[in-house]
């Protein structure tokens, strides 16, 4: 692996994560073609159902790109789908080698792309940057291997673990930068997912307010239907798509939420809740592949215990509220021993502000016998 290989790997991410958010449920993807030590054609997946990142770096390229290696971020479709195979172009336009960061999991691809190429005698260079492309798509590879949401637990507290005040209450506690963190989230995830009780609390928008940006799909879990109709997400639900996930069945209590563009999502009861493991595969089928978890203490603990978050981003402000009778990020019935702790593991640590982030992936520690 050489250092030019590098260098154009890493142009074809920072391409690749200009499609985050509006790929969904695709993933994110970069192209380089390079020619004689130039760049002569960049692109990237830049919408769900339009061109390939090949295809546009292809269609951008300045002179002819036979006889060029093309650098992309994860592995030639080479099926039939809203666009045609990308092998197919890279063939046809005489490209010389390809290099890959990472190999594509969706069972229609996986290996195929790579050997079409080499069948047709073009050199295919494996694994550059993979940790890096593979990280570029996570929530891709988990929907395309479970098609259930990547379910991303976000909560924000302060130093010694208070989510709000004694009187409950929680706006602000950590900055702007922070906040402005969220929203780009907020953009990235194809839903946003929070209790009826957040709802009555706080009777939240639940929208991306970054200008330009993508609003999420809204769910909210709400057991008993006692989302007020006079809600901000019933309200605006034909404006910003709504999804209310209950256990209760009365037809008639739903079509107030029906009526004003809000789909009911009915779902078996779990331990006196909404069934969560149930609605992520009633989700998944709806091809939304991630999930912004807001959710409260409580919420946040079904989640856990449900075995659906994989990652967990901890907001922290350098503040303290204390009180005993404050809430904390996750409730419920917590374990009994420390070996049945979920697990976080590779924390990756930045800074906003005066705030800290957090980002772990969760590693569900079983009981012991």
């Amino acid at each position: 692996m050489n250092q030019k290989d590098l260098q154009y790997m890493r142009r074809a991410l920072e391409l690749a994560q200009k499609g985050a958010g509006y790929v969904n449920p695709n993933p994110m993807v970069g192209a380089v073609i390079v020619k004689a030590g130039k760049v002569i054609g960049e692109g990237y997946h830049m919408r769900y159902g339009e061109l390939h990142a090949e295809r546009n770096a292809l269609g951008n390229c300045s002179e002819s790109p036979e006889g060029a290696t093309l650098y992309v971020t994860l592995e030639p479709c080479c099926h039939y789908g809203k666009t045609p195979p990308c092998t197919e172009a890279i063939i046809e336009n005489g490209i010389k080698r390809v290099v890959i960061g990472s190999h594509d999991p969706n069972p229609l691809v996986a290996g195929k792309g790579v050997r079409i190429l080499r069948e047709n005698e073009i050199e295919v260079t494996e694994h550059v940057l993979q940790a890096e492309c593979d990280a570029c798509n996570q929530i891709f590879f988990h929907y395309i291997r479970t098609q259930t949401p990547y379910v991303i637990m976000k909560y924000a507290m302060t130093m010694d673990g208070k989510i709000a005040t004694v009187a409950g209450l929680s706006q602000w506690i950590t900055g702007e930068e922070s906040r402005q963190q969220v929203q780009r989230d907020r953009h990235r995830c194809m839903g946003i997912m929070v209790g009826v009780g957040t709802v009555l609390a706080d009777d939240p928008q639940l929208t991306c307010r970054i200008p330009g940006g993508k609003n999420p799909i809204r769910i909210i879990c709400d057991t008993r239907l006692r989302t007020p109709e006079t809600a901000m997400v019933v309200r605006t639900a034909r404006e910003v798509p709504t999804i209310i996930a209950t256990c209760d069945k009365d037809v008639r209590k739903q079509e107030g939420y029906v009526n004003q563009g809000c789909e009911v999502l009915v779902t078996p009861e779990a331990e006196g809740h909404v069934d969560v493991a149930y609605l992520m595969e009633a989700l998944g089928k709806r091809k939304i592949d991630s999930i912004l978890l807001e959710g409260g203490d409580t919420l946040n603990w079904s989640c856990l215990e449900n075995g659906i978050v994989q990652k967990v981003q901890t907001y922290i402000a350098p503040k303290i509220f204390g009180g005993q009778g404050a809430k904390t990020p996750v409730a419920g019935a917590g374990v009994h021993q420390p070996s049945q702790c979920y697990r976080l593991m590779n924390p990756q640590v930045s800074y906003l502000g005066a705030d800290i982030l957090i980002e772990s992936e969760v590693q569900p520690c079983l009981p012991e016998s």
